[in-house]
């Protein structure tokens, strides 16, 4: 996700400290200044290591936690950036037995902040969500829905977010592009497997938002050079940003049963049915039959069908026919966002359509801003500045970066496709992720969706997935789950508890160790 947040002052946190300080390899501030950023990085791998445990379930798990540093080099051998991560691993695990997963969030232009702090590691976040969490002191607590029981965690920051940064001679545009970004996390994780001596170990990737677009590619280059992954969790996914071109309707289309959730949720539908996974899957046979067949005759549509279609899309949504008629039976989300509940005078959120907002006014076109962004953007930063040096005990003198908006800003979005000559465009990759699928015929892929998620909506995600050209043999390795939570499934502390225990039974079928 792309998110503009700014650094906060640290609050308090309810934790146990940590037992003892391993090790400190390299000082920090023996470093290298990068000339595009005038900031410093270390020039050497760090690592900073600490002991802990934590109550999953009932069962204590000892775990040392590690923050530091990669060094990923360029053709020539020479160090191009500093890459930041924090890794949990199990104490007493046997790499060939003991998986590990590495996770990321995307934006592009975001630090893994989000998925640490609020989803499976040893500790996380609580949060007031679906409504905005008040301010500091904030409570971050063990997490009795940690993976740790299953995986071993590796959390990894994109170059220019987080403590990563370009090194010597290297720029942001080395990194920043589709294809720059897939490299250098090949090369990161590369070097954390060898350093660590995981090469035998069951390995997985678990991206979120644009980082489902980061893992389609990742998976294949990885494979192509030889290292071997059990699987790839999906969460929140965007495979193909050609959906959003114009002249094309298949984002509309896409998004129908993300409005009818919304619109559920709100209580702003005329019989709101009980059971909104049945109706959800009405949604999808209409937005997928009469819908797509209206909007595909685009201005040729005759007037008695398209007031037949409005009808039909208000009654979904809970948006006026005649605001639909308006909208050329094509209304963009952030429209929706402001239209469902302007008689309220209020607005939803773009990442958890759950979420209210209150703007200036109920007259304009879309919302003054995410109200699901700003609800929860304090407690993640606060909690993440104050948890990696009190507990981590990692220290630096950069800035940590939740976000660096000149990322995609500048982002480079040509992809080099497996399977096609030149060069696309835009990104799409769910072409390598089924080259990927292909080519390992083992690999495992779970789709993990929010209903009410407005940034990555889920319908079009399951188009995506539906159009890999999978041979039989192989639909059995994609999976999808489900949860009445946004973008940050997480958030929702019924739908983590649920999402735990549907990867514990994903990762016990994957790993055959």
């Amino acid at each position: 996700m792309r998110r503009l947040f700014h650094l906060l002052l640290c609050g308090s946190l309810v934790l146990s400290p940590c037992t003892a300080l391993l090790a400190r390899e390299a000082p920090a501030d023996k470093a290298a200044t990068n000339k595009d950023e005038d900031v410093q990085a270390p020039s050497s791998e760090t690592a900073v290591r600490t002991r802990h445990s934590v109550s999953i379930h009932g069962h204590s798990v000892a775990y040392t936690a590690t923050a530091g540093t990669v060094i990923i080099r360029d053709e020539k051998g020479q160090p191009q950036a500093s890459v930041f991560y924090v890794a949990y691993t199990v104490d007493g695990g046997k790499a060939a037995q003991r998986p590990v997963t590495f996770l990321y969030n995307g934006g592009p232009g975001s630090s893994s902040m989000w998925l640490h702090m609020g989803s499976f590691s040893p500790v996380r976040i609580q949060t007031a969500a679906p409504e905005a969490t008040a301010p500091a002191p904030y409570q971050l607590v063990p997490n009795d829905e940690s993976l740790l029981d299953k995986t071993d965690l590796v959390f990894i920051d994109a170059v220019g977010t987080g403590y990563s940064r370009p090194l010597g001679k290297a720029t942001g545009k080395d990194f920043w592009g589709v294809d720059q970004d897939v490299s250098a996390f090949s090369r990161a994780i590369q070097r954390y497997v060898t350093i660590n001596n995981r090469w035998n170990s069951p390995k997985f990737l678990y991206g979120e938002s644009y980082g489902t677009t980061r893992s389609g590619a990742l998976v294949d280059a990885l494979q192509d050079k030889g290292m071997s992954f059990n699987g790839v969790i999906l969460m929140s996914t965007i495979l193909n940003y050609g959906v959003r071109m114009p002249g094309y309707d298949e984002m509309f289309i896409g998004y129908v049963p993300s409005y009818a959730a919304a619109a559920w949720y709100h209580n702003k539908l005329a019989n709101k049915p009980a059971d909104l996974k049945a109706y959800l899957d009405q949604v999808r046979a209409f937005a997928r039959g009469p819908y797509a067949a209206a909007l595909a005759q685009g201005q040729d549509l005759p007037a008695a069908e398209a007031d037949a279609v409005a009808r039909q899309l208000a009654g979904y949504t809970g948006l006026s026919a005649s605001y639909i008629k308006a909208a050329n039976l094509r209304v963009e989300p952030a429209r929706f966002r402001k239209e469902l509940l302007r008689d309220q005078r209020r607005t939803i959120g773009r990442f958890d359509a759950r979420f209210e907002g209150v703007d200036d006014d109920a007259a304009g076109e879309a919302p003054d801003f995410d109200a699901s962004d700003a609800g929860i953007s304090g407690a993640f930063v606060t909690a993440f500045h104050n948890y990696v040096t009190t507990e981590l005990n990692y220290h630096s003198d950069l800035d940590y970066r939740p976000t660096f908006g000149d990322i995609g800003k500048d982002w480079d979005w040509k992809h080099q496709a497996a399977g096609i000559k030149r060069p696309l465009q835009t990104a799409y990759v769910a072409g390598d992720l089924a080259h990927a699928m292909r080519t390992n015929p083992n690999l495992q892929v779970l789709s993990v969706n929010g209903y009410y998620d407005f940034a990555t909506p889920f319908f079009i995600t399951e188009y995506d997935l539906a159009h890999m050209n999978l041979d039989a043999s192989l639909r059995g390795n994609l999976h999808f789950v489900y949860y009445p939570s946004g973008h940050m499934v997480y958030l929702n502390t019924e739908s983590l508890k649920q999402l735990k225990a549907d990867l514990a039974r994903y990762y016990d079928s994957t790993n055959h160790s």
